[in-house]
């Protein structure tokens, strides 16, 4: 930034000026579709060897290139991640009970089912999360159904289909619907109603490894719920006094904290803990 004084000093009317100008660049960056070019330079010069060593280039896929304008609004959100485990050792002794009709179905039947209902009714009794902040950032609009994402991992990248109403489904229904897109996510069959709507988000890692990440937020959603691969853990019994092998699930829910406060974030990770722990909960 140049002053207008004597010997390029600045004055406050250029701060103010450089201000405004910088807003407004930020502002428009959106429309473009190219939100890094606002806040990030250009590369350096890479040719240097002696600097950076041999490089070599590789085609981004198209799903990733159509991701990064998404991606860069997500990333001026901001975001806090809560932690939290959840003990499934009971859900999943109910999972194994049900799993042999489901599969003679043809019904994968995995614990992901579960996640997707007991976050959708927890959604249902905390609305706040299933909602979006208004442009002006005077209000918060209430979604009256759930239709919830489901990230998954592609050769090409992540893509995120919908499942829709899902306050209204069955853990059957749900885990059919769930195979359905992973297939064609898969087959790059997916449509782009498939893609559209989503009012909240779980991106699970299964058994990829891991003990916790930050999921990123879906701009406009103001949460995502993240899930990492459950083992099992020394967990103390007050009842009996000693440690009992659990089956415990870590949970990640990044939110919007524009819109959602850190208690909220608290109690309601926890609740969905506590639903997964016991999915009997759902039916009171």
């Amino acid at each position: 930034m140049n002053g207008s004084a004597l010997n390029d000093r600045i004055l406050k009317e250029d701060l103010f000026a450089h201000v405004k100008e910088s807003l407004s660049t930020q502002k428009a960056a959106p429309a473009s579709g190219n939100v890094a070019s606002a806040s990030l330079p250009s590369l350096p010069d890479m040719s240097n060897v002696e600097i950076w060593g041999e490089t070599a280039t590789q085609d981004l896929s198209r799903l990733q290139k159509v991701s990064i304008p998404q991606l860069n609004y997500n990333t001026l959100l901001p975001q806090v991640t809560q932690f939290d485990l959840s003990d499934i050792t009971e859900t999943e002794k109910l999972r194994g009970e049900l799993k042999v009709s489901m599969k003679a179905e043809g019904i994968g039947f995995t614990i992901l089912a579960f996640v997707v209902k007991a976050t959708a009714y927890a959604l249902t009794q905390h609305p706040r999360f299933n909602s979006h902040l208004s442009d002006d950032n005077t209000q918060v609009i209430l979604r009256k159904s759930v239709n919830m994402g489901i990230a998954v991992a592609t050769d090409d990248g992540l893509i995120v289909p919908v499942i829709k109403n899902v306050q209204d489904k069955g853990l059957k229904q749900i885990a059919i619907e769930i195979g359905e897109l992973a297939v064609k996510a898969r087959d790059k069959k997916l449509t782009t109603k498939d893609l559209q709507g989503a009012s909240f988000t779980i991106s699970s890692q299964g058994n990829l490894g891991g003990t916790a990440f930050t999921p990123l937020v879906n701009w406009p959603q103001v949460g995502i719920l993240g899930v990492s691969e459950a083992s099992m853990q020394p967990r103390w019994d007050a009842k009996k006094q000693s440690f009992e092998p659990r089956l415990m699930l870590p949970l990640s829910l990044s939110y919007d904290h524009r819109v959602i406060n850190g208690a909220d974030a608290a109690v309601f990770t926890r609740y969905i803990a506590t639903l997964l722990a016991d999915p009997r909960r759902i039916l009171l």
